[in-house]
This record gives C-alpha cells, structure tokens and sequence, in this order.
C-alpha cells in the first residue's frame, strides 16, 4: 500500500495489524511493516522506551576555573600605514652600521610584506662604493636567495653593465622595499612608505655619488614624479631635497633612471636605450674619476 492509497481513517484496522505482528508471522510483520511507510513512518525508534516523565539526572558540574584551558594569546593589531613609517623611521635612524640596518630590518614587524615573504632581500655589492642602483622590489628569485637582482633580469642587468666596465664590486644595489610582494605586484604606496625610511638610511650610509633608479616605480618614487620611465630615462635628475619620503638627504644627488631589464626581456627592441642609457651613465662616471679601470 503506497501513501497515496492510505485511508486516514483505518486507525482501527492498523491497530489490529499491529497487534497481529507480536506473532512470528513474516507475512504478518511485512504487513505491519507496509501499514507503518504508508502512515509516513521513516524513522526507527529506539529499542529502549524514553521516560519524558521521569526526573532529569542532575547536570555535569562545568569544571573549576583553574581547569579550564588558556585562550590563545591575543595577536598585536597591525599598525597602520603611518604609524609603521614612524616606527621604522625610530629604528632607521639608530642604526650606524650596514650591519645594524640589516639587523634592523630582520626584527621589524611593521611590514605586511613580511608575513609572506621567505626571505629579506637587503642588498647585494660594494656597500663602500660609489654608485648606487635602486630597484623596485625582489621577485621570486630574489625572495629565494635573498639578494637582489639574481633572476633572469637581474643577469641581463650585469651584463650591461659589465660592458661598461661595472660589475657588483664596484656598486651597491638594492630595492624600494626589502621584501618580495605577493605575486611580484606592484608594491603599494603604504609599503612603499613603510619601507622608505630604512632605504633613506641606507643611502645615507652608503653615501654614493650616483643613483641608478631602475625601472618606472622606483624612478618615480625616487625623483618625486608621476611622469613614466620612458620620458624619465636617460636624462640625469637628483634625489634629495625636501623629498616627502627622504626628508634627511638634504644634499641632492644626481640620479640617472633607467628602463627595468624586465622590460627590456619583453621589449627586447628597447634594449638599444638601454645601451644609449649605459653610455651615458659611463660619461658621468669618467667625469667624476669613478671605476675607471678596465675590469679583468
């Protein structure tokens, strides 16, 4: 009997068939069986009765206080983008060491960067020498050696400078910030800033007579600018001087800003400015006395 053949009112009778299913009957229990999934039962009860009327048991004491675990401990909330600039400019400016900047900035928590990076890439070259390349910030390579311009563009980077007599013996380099964004986006205006006190100290201490900004980020957040590397390139500016995130480089130093290698890897047609761009540097360099020597 299916549910859309059952009679409402065959209470009587299906007693009647329940009862006749206390016997061993197997015909009789299917009976009873198929009377039940008509009237709607599709559950199975209990094999032992439930006393709703009985008094319930007392409940379980919650245990003592002193028992209970500890709550984890309450994470620090993040700072926000001014307050992690003022903390690194406090920790950037007692740094008098190199080695006290690379320290600094392997304690400092102030850069969400951080969290995903696996490693701080400082810099990489002569810290003592007298040029100065600036890059945007470290890739995936970068990130796993923890040196600066190591990957495929980096390479292409040292051999064009290599024809002009330059190698990281020579010069210093580095990024706008010291860890790798995820992804290799863009870093953002807040990490930029959050990071730009360590690298005003860093220029400070290596005090060069030139910078290379290398790339569009890096050269417009080094001269202040909102123009584009194209119309920046190969054209000599300075850094310094009531600069918004360099407020200490008082003295201007003359800047040169260059394409990125990982531009010219997807233009290769550009890299004749590139050349151009080299030259140029070159000419400066002879005019101030700096690594005139061949390299061996």
């Amino acid at each position: 009997m299916t549910g859309d053949d059952a009679n409402p009112s065959d209470d009587g009778a299906g007693s009647e068939r329940l009862g006749a299913g206390a016997g061993d009957d197997r015909a009789t229990l299917a009976a009873a069986l198929a009377w039940q999934a008509a009237m709607g039962a599709d559950e199975c009860i209990a094999e032992a009765p439930i006393d709703r009327l009985a008094t319930p048991s007392e409940p379980t004491p919650l245990p003592a206080a002193a028992s209970l675990p500890k709550p984890p401990p309450q994470k620090a909330t993040p700072l926000g983008a001014d307050e992690a600039a003022n903390d690194a400019r406090r920790v950037a400016a007692s740094c008098d060491s190199m080695a006290a900047l690379r320290q600094a900035l392997q304690e400092f928590e102030g850069c969400p960067l951080k969290k995903h990076a696996h490693n701080l890439v400082f810099g990489d070259g002569n810290a003592q020498a007298d040029i100065l390349f600036i890059g945007e910030a470290p890739g995936a390579d970068e990130d796993r050696q923890g040196k600066p311009f190591v990957g495929v563009s980096g390479q292409l980077l040292d051999k064009i400078l290599r024809f002009i007599q330059l190698d990281r013996g020579r010069f210093f380099i580095t990024n706008m910030v010291f860890w790798r964004p995820p992804g290799n986006r863009t870093p953002t205006d807040g990490e930029i800033a959050t990071c730009a006190p360590f690298l005003e100290r860093m220029i400070q201490l290596v005090d060069p007579k030139v910078i290379i900004p290398v790339g569009g980020p890096a050269s417009k957040t080094l001269l202040n600018t909102s123009d584009g590397v194209t119309k920046l390139r190969g054209r000599w500016a300075e850094i310094g001087g009531r600069h918004p995130h360099f407020p200490n480089l008082t003295t201007p130093i003359p800047a040169l800003p260059m394409l990125h290698p990982a531009y010219l890897l997807r233009s290769p047609a550009q890299k004749r400015l590139a050349w151009r761009d080299a030259l140029t540097l070159r000419e400066r360099l002879d005019e101030l006395g700096l690594a005139t020597d061949p390299l061996v």
